[in-house]
């Protein structure tokens, strides 16, 4: 089981950009630092890959109403790519299951997930665009290290993620009316644009 904090980890960071983690893990494999990265994961066609949609996501994610459009549709890409990096850091230890792994990994991914992109909605109830950028750095940079810290001490790194996670849903809950404010504006807009093409 020394795997499960990684899985853990490593599904918490894909819930809020799993780009990175690809891209952190694979390079802290191809580089040497970890021998615990499977060799997946340092390709260098996945490395450029996920390089590439670092950067889209680095720009989409600090701007106001695209964060959130970018997040709708990575409802399914980030808990996918959990539960594929789960897997992959399984089958490479042999010390978990690659289906538990890819479910523990996978639903970390969806909670966490769910918890970026509802203070994001919450965010953009605000008009002004700064805190936007300020959030999607401090997602970003506290992603990247709580992954960096998982390669060196995963347990430490897995206490630290789950006390986020518990921390997120429970902000998630105070947050729950801007989150509506932020729902009923799209819906308000939505229709204005639906009798705007209405009109003759």
């Amino acid at each position: 089981m020394s795997v499960l904090p990684l899985v853990f980890t490593s599904g918490w960071a894909s819930g809020i950009n799993a780009y990175a983690v690809v891209l952190l893990l694979g390079l802290f494999g191809a580089t040497g630092v970890s021998d615990d990265v499977p060799q997946t994961l340092q390709r260098p066609e996945v490395l450029i890959t996920a390089g590439v949609l670092f950067l889209c996501e680095a720009v989409a994610d600090k701007i106001p109403y695209v964060d959130s459009l970018w997040d709708s549709v990575h409802t399914v890409v980030r808990p996918l790519a959990g539960a594929w990096v789960g897997a992959l850091l399984a089958g490479q230890s042999g010390s978990l299951p690659d289906v538990a792994a890819g479910l523990l990994g996978g639903s970390t991914a969806l909670a966490s997930h769910t918890v970026k992109a509802g203070t994001r909605m919450a965010v953009n109830a605000s008009p002004e665009p700064f805190s936007n950028i300020v959030l999607s750095l401090a997602e970003d940079l506290g992603a990247g290290a709580v992954v960096a810290l998982a390669v060196f001490h995963p347990v430490a790194a897995a206490v630290v993620a789950a006390v986020l996670l518990a921390g997120g849903l429970l902000a998630l809950f105070f947050l729950a009316s801007r989150i509506r404010r932020f729902l009923r504006r799209r819906a308000q807009r939505r229709e204005e644009r639906r009798l705007a093409s209405r009109a003759p």
